[in-house]
């Protein structure tokens, strides 16, 4: 009781500090604060009405936000009500949806709130902006994620792997893993030696999402096999020279039958979750969440912050017996798996990359729309970051001599619960953020980047992993090659806005809906060869070239932009 009245004063005392010092005039105080709304088409969790740090945030902006998620729809069905019942939020993130709210009307575009908010057009650089141009002229959204300030202080990997539980790694003596082979040989006989979690429950050696968008987690592999860097819808080979790309479909290839099949056989096996065709998201990170499943392909982002919490939680047994999942080695590593042992891969990215397709927008239901700008640009003041992301400072970081944050054991653990950051952490996590080193100069944007707080940050058994392949960070984990990024990359910033009125818009709708239904099935199939004919045939009846001349010319267009810019 006595740690928890020190801490409840502690936090009064900065709140009030905070409402004389920082208060905006007219409605930065008491009940002047104007609640405004925001919807993101992504799945995620609501924080505690009266969130102490939202309410520090909204005595110095004037503004509280009521965040809500996407539940019960995917993705398109929830923009789809949105834009049927005229009703928005005043913020909205609609992932591939933007460009329906654009076409719709529904936006205010950003144009000459940049010029007011210098905070905001710092973001990007005017090439950049550009980049983000809709059909008339005008800016309506900007993508919040990846932009490093000053310098790329990147620790984590926030993309796509084959992951694997540390404890997995460890029971093999830190084997090299590179094949598909090699990956479902050590979990299938880690599973058959360690069958059961402490409760009793049975471990499942590989699981997969196959919900909605979302079932990228089971279909683009074949990319990244072949050691190509995630343009997200098509292979773009530059063997011929960076002057000359190609593109190539991955969905044909020898290595995307090789994939499915090596797939196919494991699941015939038992190795493969039976329920991985049908889950919901909601269910997979349920599953994820017990430390049952050893293996898995996903986007980092996508799983790990949502099993963070119950890793930390300590459990216990029937018979008492005490454990925690992170303790255990339950945490994952991430695998860039090649076709054939040798090759170079690059499924980690190296530097930002821009995604113009999707991003957060304000609504032409929002009734202030300079407010709401104003709070965007707000999102990017050193102190408001620093409330965001490392909180209070004495509560929830520390400042050493030399001016570096940090936190102390429990303030890691309290970052971690589930309960502690509903009602007190407030990273408003969809709108303008920055990675990359503070304005000071000297401390981390976001404390995982911050070198002494990532590694302090990590439970022993992972430690123990990244010293026995001797990395540094989950970058040097995955040991993708370091390539410059091409003039066209990524291209999934295109195909995620392609529009469905062209013949190679059509054809992109069509092919995601053949994949997103014989894909499950041929991983199933009692008769592979079978049915991955049925497949490809289906596949191939869709017209996949008229998608694949679209990409070709976007490619090209990209490529001579660049070259015009001075900056290919």
């Amino acid at each position: 009781m006595k740690a928890k009245k020190l801490f409840s004063l502690a936090l009064a005392g900065v709140m009030a500090a905070s409402v004389v010092a920082c208060s905006v005039p007219g409605k930065g105080s008491g009940d002047g604060i104007v609640d405004m709304t925001f919807f993101a088409a992504m799945a995620g969790k609501e924080k505690d009405d009266g969130n102490e740090i939202k309410e520090l945030i909204a005595q110095k902006t004037g503004v509280r936000v009521k965040e809500s998620w996407l539940t019960g729809q995917d993705a398109g069905e929830a923009i789809g009500s949105i834009i049927a019942s005229g009703k928005l939020p005043d913020f909205i993130d609609g992932g591939d949806g933007c460009i329906q709210l654009y076409e719709n009307h529904l936006l205010v575009a950003w144009d000459d709130y940049l010029e007011k908010y210098p905070n905001l057009k710092e973001m990007y650089t005017p090439e950049e902006w550009d980049k983000f141009r809709q059909s008339d002229g005008k800016i309506y959204w900007a993508n919040v994620f990846g932009n490093h300030y000053k310098q790329d202080t990147t620790t984590g990997h926030n993309g796509e792997a084959f992951w694997i539980q540390v404890r997995v790694l460890e029971w093999a003596n830190y084997p090299k893993i590179e094949t598909l082979d090699q990956y479902f040989d050590l979990l299938e006989k880690y599973a058959a030696a360690n069958p059961t979690m402490p409760d009793g429950t049975p471990v499942i050696p590989y699981t997969c999402l196959c919900e909605d968008w979302k079932y990228y987690c089971l279909e683009n592999a074949p990319m990244f096999l072949d050691g190509y860097p995630n343009d997200g819808c098509v292979i773009v080979d530059v063997s011929a020279g960076a002057d000359n790309p190609k593109v190539v479909d991955y969905n044909t290839t020898s290595t995307a039958k090789m994939y499915f099949q090596k797939l196919n056989e494991e699941y015939a096996k038992g190795a493969i979750d039976p329920d991985f065709a049908t889950q919901t998201y909601d269910e997979y990170i349920a599953k994820l969440s017990t430390g049952r499943v050893l293996g898995l392909c996903d986007q980092y982002w996508d799983f790990a912050y949502n099993i963070m919490g119950p890793f930390a939680q300590t459990q216990t047994t029937t018979d008492g017996t005490s454990y925690r999942l992170d303790e255990m080695g339950c945490d994952y590593v991430p695998l860039g798996l090649v076709a054939e042992a040798g090759m170079e891969q690059q499924w980690h990215s190296y530097g930002d990359e821009l995604n113009q397709a999707s991003g957060i927008a304000v609504t032409t239901s929002c009734s202030n729309p300079d407010l709401a700008f104003s709070f965007l640009s707000a999102m990017l003041d050193q102190e408001i970051h620093d409330l965001r992301f490392w909180g209070i400072k004495d509560v929830d970081y520390l400042v050493d001599e030399n001016g570096l944050y940090y936190r102390n054991d429990q303030m890691r653990e309290n970052w971690k619960s589930d309960s502690y950051k509903a009602k007190h952490t407030c990273e408003y996590s969809y709108f303008p953020q920055w990675n990359g080193l503070s304005k000071d100069g000297k401390n981390c944007m976001q404390p995982a980047e911050q070198p002494s707080e990532f590694l302090a940050g990590l439970a022993a058994p992972l430690k123990k992993c990244f010293e026995a392949y001797g990395a540094g960070n989950y970058n040097d984990f995955i040991g993708s090659k370091y390539c410059d990024q091409y003039a066209w990359y990524p291209l999934w910033s295109w195909s995620n806005g392609v529009s469905n009125e062209t013949p190679g818009g059509i054809a992109w709708q069509k092919m995601g809906e053949v994949k997103h239904m014989w894909l499950p099935k041929v991983v199933m199939s009692t008769d592979f060869e079978t049915d991955w004919a049925a497949y490809q045939q289906a596949y191939n009846d869709v017209n996949p070239q008229a998608f694949l001349d679209e990409a070709q010319a976007e490619v090209d267009a990209r490529l001579a932009t660049a070259k015009a810019n001075g900056t290919a």
